[in-house]
């Protein structure tokens, strides 16, 4: 088939009266008794086709058998359209083309659902078939501009100096915080590959190779529970620096993502360089560590205004070492007793707090339940450290400080989303550092890296490092995008006296560490450099850059949240022979417990 082929939405006024082909699928199809309008569609956009049986009888006999989906090649003259019939909504709209030949290359069953309209359909039928939902305008739309996006952050990436180096796709299992993915050897009957979670280990020993700067667009893969911004596999912008500290790495991040963001045409403007928190603000200010500051209803700390007020709660609270903070709500004077005590001490249960005290600030002063236990000078106090005017709503939770950040941080974003207080058109990236450089797992006690164990601890705290661990700052940081974490990094630790110490804070004695990371801790005897790195989730990017909501939308051939693939029916069984060749055998599935 080598003809010259012209983009269905290509063709414009100017090239009115040029004969071309044209390729694509039938978005639509009407007969008006005679002259037959097809338009149609391939990935640059759609154009109307008329076909007359008068001038072109063969042609229109073969658009007869034509529905909705077959595939057509269309040969004829491009004429512009009476100015009546210029249809404003289609690039092409001015022209339309007048077919000489029309030929199915392909005839279509009925779809399952619409192709040619912008419609909620059920996920799961659009995953099932999903080569038919990726020909819907919308996801065209998303993985085209996903392209883009990658190819400018390749381009600025190399304008800066970095190497792209592709790692390995089948490692050794090492601890990265999520469940490998095993992959089991044929020739090492009992021995297994990890894939990936990210390229970490490799990407150092790049450093300690001296190729300075690395990047990849790096393919990485955990098992864990899914979300609507979190998939199995995913890709991630991975860099890695020699001879830097955090501002050289903040620039090369602000830079490589403003400049490709620009370019792709993405939605709102990213304005550098980034603010900056430290967790310990974050989580002060916000109760997250990924905080949305596109909007106040900032945190504030009510504990010394309420200290000694005489409502039992708030007292006992203080004296047993906990704190008050509460949020100011703009025109929260609206909210009813009902929605307080109902649907929003819901969300801060949620994250274990007791309770929702409130107070409206209306014109003829301090209003709720709890006002009668407060004295007018404790009642100016808290509005004032609030920053509550008349109208507003003063939300209050006392417990521990864990709790309480928490559950005002998801009772601040839920308000923020119900208020639509956040303009979904600024895109307020910030950076979030210094986090923990530990925490405590809830399940086994252990005390755990927050990011990574090679990651370096704040210079003022490493003598904490046997005696409070907990307390300890890491030289960790992740960008933040309107409350969505879009990946983190950090300064990496190449001194062996300290790494040897955080491996025995986490339990890893000497023997273990070499037999996990024997091969990072030898190359680091050779002359390592001081070096830092950070990855960014791709599909996050991109997601905020399109208005998306799930990651599944920006993602050719995406799982669900069972982690399977329906189109395909992956994961799925393997033949008994495959499975012997490898040395395994599978357990049966144990029956499901009764009760």
């Amino acid at each position: 088939m080598t003809v010259e082929r012209t983009g269905c939405g290509l063709p414009r006024a100017a090239d009115a009266g040029e004969t071309m082909t044209i390729f694509g699928w039938v978005d639509r199809r009407r007969d008006h008794g005679g002259l037959i309008f097809l338009d149609l569609r391939d990935h640059t956009g759609i154009l109307q086709v008329v076909i007359n049986p008068q001038t072109a009888a063969a042609a229109h006999q073969a658009a007869h058998a034509v529905r909705l989906e077959y595939v057509l090649r269309v040969r004829g003259q491009l004429r512009t359209r009476d100015p009546h019939n210029v249809n404003p909504r289609r690039d092409t709209g001015e022209v339309e083309m007048y077919a000489d030949e029309c030929q199915v290359l392909s005839i279509a069953r009925t779809p399952p659902f619409p192709i040619n309209e912008d419609t909620e359909v059920e996920e799961a039928l659009r995953l099932r078939h999903r080569y038919l939902d990726l020909r819907r305008p919308r996801l065209q739309r998303n993985l085209r501009s996903r392209a883009r996006f990658i190819s400018h952050l390749r381009s600025v990436m190399g304008e800066m100096g970095f190497t792209e180096i592709e790692t390995p796709m089948m490692i050794r299992a090492t601890p990265e915080g999520a469940r490998d993915y095993l992959v089991p050897s044929r020739l090492q009957p009992g021995s297994f590959y990890a894939l990936p979670q990210s390229p970490q280990l490799y990407k150092q020993l790049c450093m300690v190779a001296g190729l300075d700067r690395y990047f990849q667009i790096a393919r990485c893969m955990r098992d864990e529970d899914l979300r609507a911004d979190r998939q199995p596999e995913f890709t991630q912008l991975d860099i890695e620096m020699s001879f830097v500290d955090e501002e050289d790495v903040f620039a090369v991040l602000e830079r490589a993502i403003s400049s490709a963001w620009s370019a792709s045409g993405f939605r709102g403007t990213i304005v550098t360089p980034f603010p900056r928190l430290t967790w310990h603000q974050a989580m002060d200010r916000y109760g997250v560590d990924k905080p949305d500051v596109r909007f106040g209803m900032e945190l504030r700390d009510l504990t010394d205004a309420v200290r000694g007020s005489s409502f039992r709660v708030f007292a006992d609270a203080v004296a047993g070492g906990g704190v008050v903070k509460g949020i100011a709500v703009p025109g929260g004077a609206d909210l009813s007793r009902s929605d307080i005590e109902g649907r929003l001490t819901e969300v801060v249960r949620t994250f274990r707090a007791r309770g929702l005290a409130y107070l409206w600030h209306r014109q003829d002063g301090w209003q709720g339940g709890i006002a009668k236990f407060f004295s007018e000078a404790e009642l100016a106090a808290i509005g004032e450290i609030a920053g509550a005017a008349v109208g507003d709503a003063v939300l209050m939770v006392a417990d521990r400080p864990p709790v309480v950040a928490a559950s005002l941080g998801a009772l601040r974003n839920q308000l923020a989303r119900e208020r639509a207080m956040a303009d979904p058109e600024k895109m307020a990236m910030i950076w979030v550092t210094e986090f923990p450089m530990f925490e405590r797992d809830q399940e086994t006690g252990e005390v755990t890296p927050l990011h990574h164990p090679f990651t370096m601890l704040h210079a003022d705290d490493v003598d904490l490092l046997e005696s409070e661990p907990l307390r300890i700052r890491s030289r960790a940081y992740d960008i933040v995008l309107n409350g969505r974490e879009l990946g983190s990094g950090s300064i990496r630790i190449t001194d062996p006296a300290i790494q040897e110490r955080v491996f025995a804070v986490m339990g890893i004695d000497a023997q273990t560490a070499e037999g996990k990371f024997g091969f990072l801790l030898e190359a680091f005897q050779y002359g390592v450099p001081p070096h830092g790195g950070f990855a960014a989730g791709i599909e996050r990017l991109v997601m905020e850059g399109l208005g998306e909501e799930n990651i599944r939308d920006v993602l050719a051939f995406p799982k669900n949240q069972q982690a399977q693939e329906p189109m395909t029916g992956a994961p799925a069984p393997v033949d008994v022979a495959q499975l012997a060749e490898l040395g395994l055998t599978v357990s049966p599935t144990p029956p499901a417990t009764q009760t």
